[in-house]
């Protein structure tokens, strides 16, 4: 078959623009072949090269004591003592979820599974963040039945525990869902895999399923935005198989056992070309590829497709020849494919053969490291304007008015779809703050969170920067875990639009000032940008999954709220009228508004408090940070998860409802809150009394209402209005 002439119109169509095949024709001296561009597409578009965000990323803190393996392989790896580590990262599937719901979401889930288990570690929890449009918008129950049906069906095949995540809904969705999906893994420290290629003339090993069309193109689709031609892309979207997943994970472990890896690679976007590629100039050498050996499921593929071909479950290894047998016996016992496809050369080449004909002959290490890399001109996102006057709202209204949006009503519907509890070692399930699994065996676990608010990133990306993180960061003291590290997912719209990579830089800008103060540096992420349809981009989301440690069960922080026991509040407001309002969830809920700014975030007071939770922890019954919905919602939850009313001493909306930072409430007996008191006098941190647990009934000031009548709220709203 002959290949397509590579014309101006094949070239704007794999998102390559003049200047960039300029550079390619200067490289190779030459103009590409079919193949070859297909190969520059993918090795140079934005979801592989992060060519419009490296500039940025390089900036972010990614060092630390704990820190094992920074970003730049497949997963970030942190040391949690006694010879273990935790292997983590988050990736985005947003744009084939869009396409494709189901599939679109399963494959993230496998993706991200493999690039976990590709390290050696065995994977312990899973989590994800998910953003739809509004839940009036025709296409939006469909995504989320699909997605959720779709990481569902993936995650519970394979075998790992949802322990956590979260749900939003937003115009800004409308047209460009996001799905986020993070995995943390167990692995021995001195048992870790990397993906650089070393030794000249050995194997290069294809494992796993066979190759079939699915998913040619993907990651050049990732990179661009939609148009009315959406429904053309679905070809480009991969399928999942978790039950092939599961057999390649216990094979690949086994394998690992053997001693016959010297270097492992996950098939994720651009496939074939990407983890070729990437094997070989980390390990500063040639690859040379015979496609006629690669196992195929489909008649007459050519070399471009299998080249570009995103089938799931598959990976590519460099042997140790002298075990090969052994490496190949463990694949024949799994029924998976096993085939030696290439060998890793001295020389900087990409060599690539079919049916006796060279299809791409490139320098491999430029077609790596020489991908285009943008200074993207920015602008600063603009202060924002005051927040106008807040009127005061009936307390029981305004609470009402949150627990009926499907943005803060109970999300069991989702997570009740998902094992929690599989392998045995979930200690907290989802609904309840961060979730917590016993590390197998010992007497610690690992706590695990995800966490961001769109809105005020939207309104000031430095300040939503740092409360990503800062958030994530109370949700693991809320449970009694010190912080470890993080991964970030960067959701963003068209980076060529100077005021859509303002809002990209000034998050990282606030994301590295908060990962640095608080001391959970990043160790891996993904960039997805282009997140647009028809010019309309999405909310700024910076995701941030975080990773904390309890290295005794004994430091849990896992009660709830009793009859008789005191709330105490931990943080004060910086506002005089006693709670910041700007960008607020009672303001976007009840009065239907998004204005004024983001609230500050005074990363000393986050330390200092966080430090205070967990040198006294011994006294706390029950903890929750303070966030969307300020102390009304805090309350709330708080009392719903007890079984038992709150009385608290306020009904001005402000207290109730801002959402200043640095903030946590706390249930503890009576003289548990005297000895909180004095110790929070000696740290000098502000620590007041607001109220009591007690009753049946939801009290703010002289405001009540049942709390079973609240609670009908806000378990049944999500199911009711999104599914």
């Amino acid at each position: 078959m002959s290949e397509p002439k590579v014309t101006e119109e094949l070239i704007a169509k794999h998102g390559i623009n003049a200047d960039e095949y300029s550079e390619i024709i200067r490289i190779l001296n030459r103009e590409p072949n079919f193949t070859e561009l297909g190969i520059f597409s993918a090795m140079w578009n934005e979801h592989c090269s992060y060519k419009s965000s490296k500039k940025w990323l390089r900036t972010l803190p990614t060092q630390g004591p704990q820190v094992i393996c920074g970003p730049g392989e497949n997963a970030g790896i942190v040391d949690i003592g006694d010879g273990q580590c935790v292997v983590f990262k988050m990736e985005s599937h947003n744009h084939p979820s869009y396409i494709e719901p189901y599939q679109g979401a399963a494959t993230g889930m496998g993706g991200i599974l493999r690039d976990v288990f590709t390290m050696g570690a065995r994977p312990i929890a899973a989590m994800n963040s998910l953003s739809f449009g509004e839940v009036t918008h025709p296409k939006t129950r469909q995504l989320v039945n699909g997605v959720v049906d779709g990481i569902g069906g993936y995650g519970n095949c394979f075998g790992v525990p949802t322990v956590g995540g979260e749900v939003r809904f937003h115009a800004a969705y409308n047209g460009n869902c996001l799905v986020n999906a993070f995995a943390a893994g167990l692995a021995d420290t001195d048992k870790i895999f990397y993906s650089a290629a070393s030794g000249v003339g050995m194997p290069v090993v294809y494992l796993g399923a066979k190759t079939g069309r699915d998913g040619v193109g993907g990651a050049t689709m990732a990179s661009a935005e939609f148009d009315d031609t959406i429904e053309e892309k679905r070809p480009t979207v991969q399928v999942g198989d978790p039950f092939t997943e599961k057999r390649l994970m216990e094979a690949t472990l086994e394998l690992m056992a053997t001693g016959a890896v010297i270097s492992i690679q996950d098939m994720g976007a651009a496939g074939l070309t990407c983890s070729a590629v990437e094997m070989g100039d980390k390990g500063g050498l040639g690859v040379r590829l015979n496609l006629d050996d690669v196992p195929q499921r489909e008649q007459n593929m050519t070399a471009y497709e299998m080249m570009l071909s995103e089938s799931q479950e598959r990976m590519l290894m460099v042997l140790n020849p002298a075990l090969e047998a052994e490496a190949r016996a463990v694949f024949v016992k799994w029924d998976l494919d096993f085939a030696i496809v290439g060998e890793t050369i001295a020389e900087d080449r990409f060599v690539i053969m079919h049916k006796g004909v060279c299809k791409a002959d490139l320098p491999l290490a430029t077609l790596s490291g020489s991908a285009p890399e943008y200074d993207r001109p920015w602008v600063e996102t603009p202060a924002a304007a005051p927040l106008g006057d807040t009127p005061q709202i009936d307390p029981m209204e305004g609470l009402r008015a949150l627990l009926s949006s499907p943005n803060y009503a109970s999300k069991h519907w989702v997570y009740e779809q998902y094992d929690q509890k599989v392998m045995g070692d979930t200690m907290r399930m989802p609904g309840m703050g961060a979730g917590v699994v016993r590390v197998h065996g010992t007497n610690k676990a690992l706590a695990f969170t995800s966490d961001v608010t769109p809105r005020y990133v939207m309104a000031n990306p430095v300040e939503g920067g740092k409360q990503a993180v800062a958030e994530a960061y109370r949700n693991l003291i809320s449970v009694g875990a010190i912080p470890l590290a993080t991964t970030d997912n960067m959701n963003f719209g068209n980076p060529e639009k100077p005021e859509i990579m303002g809002q990209f830089v000034g998050a990282i800008k606030g994301i590295s000032q908060a990962v640095s103060a608080l001391d959970m540096p990043i160790v891996s992420g993904n960039v997805s940008l282009y997140n647009e349809t028809d010019g309309t981009g999405i909310l700024p989301t910076p995701t941030i999954g975080a990773v904390g440690i309890l290295k005794d069960l004994d430091t849990i922080i896992d009660g709830v709220a009793r009859d008789g026991h005191v709330a105490l509040l931990l943080g004060e407001s910086s506002d005089p009228l006693g709670g910041h309002l700007g960008q607020s969830a009672i303001l976007a809920e009840f009065f239907n508004r998004e204005d004024g700014d983001a609230p500050h975030v005074d990363l000393g007071a986050e330390k200092r408090h966080g430090d205070f939770i967990l040198a006294n922890h011994t006294l706390i019954k029950a903890c929750t940070d303070l966030s969307d919905g300020g102390l009304a919602m805090a309350a709330f939850e708080m009392a719903e998860a007890g079984g038992v009313g709150i009385r608290l001493d306020t009904d001005e909306t402000p207290a109730l409802f801002g959402e200043d930072q640095a903030r946590y409430l706390i249930a503890c007996n009576f003289d548990e809150a005297e000895a909180l008191m004095v110790a929070a006098g000696q740290a000098q941190v502000p620590l007041r009394s607001v109220g009591t647990f007690s009753g049946d009934e939801i009290t703010f000031g002289a405001a009540t209402c049942p709390l079973s009548e609240l609670s009908e709220i806000h378990q049944t709203a999500f199911a009711r209005q999104a599914t």
